[in-house]
């Protein structure tokens, strides 16, 4: 397995002293342009730090999801769609009026975060995240479907309705089996 490189970073030359180096450079995850707030639908995509697969224990899983609900509840943001990835968190958010993306996430990771280090003395989240805005016309249970997907396509499991660590705070775990015929 080789050297953990980060994911998000790009090189750029900087000019100190008349001599030129390579600094590392986070490159901007956000649209620079939107706010994140209100009426919107998110694809997030959360990494855990170094690429860690701590989601392979339930114990773990079951610790994110309680804050992950909690966050949802107090910024009154629906999560349509959860996936815990061995490394990684896809969700799927409904945003409702006075919803602010920035403010949930912030809330989720250092929350969780700070709980995971505290039982499992070990840091969870990499700096930032992805997000996808999705555009009015993008199909939200084909998002849901890619999202429940994401353990068939690694190969963890052969039907997502065997994948224990996925689903939704909006509907039940068995409405998610028939996906076509869910009402958002």
């Amino acid at each position: 397995m080789g050297e953990w490189k980060p994911k998000g970073f790009r090189y750029a030359i900087v000019i100190n002293d008349k001599r030129f180096r390579m600094k590392l450079q986070r490159k901007r995850n956000r649209l620079e342009h939107f706010n994140y707030k209100g009426n919107y639908r998110y694809f997030l995509t959360i990494c855990i730090q170094k690429g860690k697969e701590y989601f392979k224990r339930q114990e773990a899983v079951n610790l994110v999801l309680e804050y992950l609900k909690t966050s949802a509840a107090v910024f009154k943001g629906q999560v349509l769609a959860y996936c815990f990835m061995p490394d990684h968190l896809h969700q799927l958010i409904l945003g409702n009026e006075g919803f602010s993306l920035l403010k949930f996430v912030k809330d989720f990771k250092q929350k969780s975060g700070y709980h995971f280090r505290r039982v499992f003395k070990e840091t969870l989240w990499q700096k930032s995240y992805y997000d996808h805005v999705l555009r009015q016309d993008e199909d939200l249970i084909r998002v849901m479907r890619y999202i429940f997907e994401n353990p068939v396509r690694k190969g963890l499991v052969c039907d997502f309705r065997d994948y224990p660590y996925l689903g939704s705070l909006v509907f039940d775990r068995k409405d998610l089996d028939e996906l076509e015929h869910l009402e958002i």
